[in-house]
């Protein structure tokens, strides 16, 4: 089993989810924190079926962080 870090975004109307690491754009959402990781895994499962293993980069990824960035 293969582990993916996700990032969760909380927004006023819901959660945003997605994957660090693969190739293409895969998002997941939901009303909950836990609908959007469900959401999530579907998607990452499904991007997986439809472009093969060689869409999961994530093999280079050791460690995740967040950064904050001010703009004038």
């Amino acid at each position: 089993m293969k582990q993916i870090k996700i990032i969760v975004e909380k927004h006023a109307d819901g959660y945003v989810a997605y994957p660090l690491g693969m190739r293409g754009v895969v998002v997941g959402q939901g009303d909950t924190y836990e609908e959007a990781l469900s959401d999530i895994k579907s998607a990452i499962k499904f991007h997986i079926e439809t472009f093969g293993v060689e869409a999961m980069d994530t093999e280079d990824i050791l460690e995740t962080f967040i950064a904050e960035l001010a703009f004038a």
